[in-house]
């Protein structure tokens, strides 16, 4: 469990109800304020950096005096595109053929500002599905899980079916690497 020195507080820059749940599983006390903020991909930014330019832009948004803000971007590479939310029904179905077999990357950056520091890092963890039948994947979309989820799935959900294997932080494909989260949060006491 981290202490936090009195007068200051925790804020998670996120309306991500999956990041709350992670960082209250923790044991962490926080405010949740959800950053306003463009997400659109600049033209050819690598997954990578778009993740870690989110999470920052997101931090700065919401940070006030006495506060250790929290803010994380989570998005999925399939051979170096980007995959963000599904704008629709079809756009859904498109991404989940797309990853039908295959390995891919989930990416989420996260930043944390503290007074006197920011620091972001970049969690990568690799996920192989099974090959997806048509009946799966309208199955699936018309759960209606894959809405707002970067590359159309949740891992927390029915999609975990679809997972043959994972490398690195499970924690990181449901949107927040708790690990290395909680890593900058010491440091930003420090």
């Amino acid at each position: 469990m981290i202490v936090l020195p009195a007068p200051t507080s925790l804020v998670l820059a996120s309306g991500s109800p999956r990041r709350a749940t992670l960082l209250r599983q923790c044991g962490l006390e926080f405010e949740v304020r959800r950053p306003d903020i463009d997400e659109t991909p600049l033209p050819g930014e690598a997954p990578t950096d778009y993740v870690a330019r989110l999470s920052s832009e997101k931090a700065i948004v919401v940070t006030g005096p006495n506060e250790i803000v929290i803010a994380a971007d989570t998005t999925v590479d399939l051979d170096g595109a980007i995959l963000e939310k599904p704008t629709d029904h079809a756009d859904a179905v498109r991404m989940l053929a797309s990853l039908s077999g295959r390995t891919h990357l989930t990416h989420t950056g996260v930043t944390v500002v503290g007074s006197l520091s920011a620091s972001t890092r970049v969690v990568t963890t690799a996920v192989t599905f099974i090959d997806l039948t048509d009946d799966m994947i309208q199955w699936y979309v018309g759960t209606g899980e894959p809405a707002d989820k970067a590359g159309a799935y949740a891992i927390q959900g029915g999609a975990a079916a679809f997972v043959e294997r994972i490398e690195g932080s499970v924690s990181n494909v449901v949107g927040l690497p708790l690990a290395e989260t909680l890593k900058l949060v010491r440091l930003a006491l420090t």
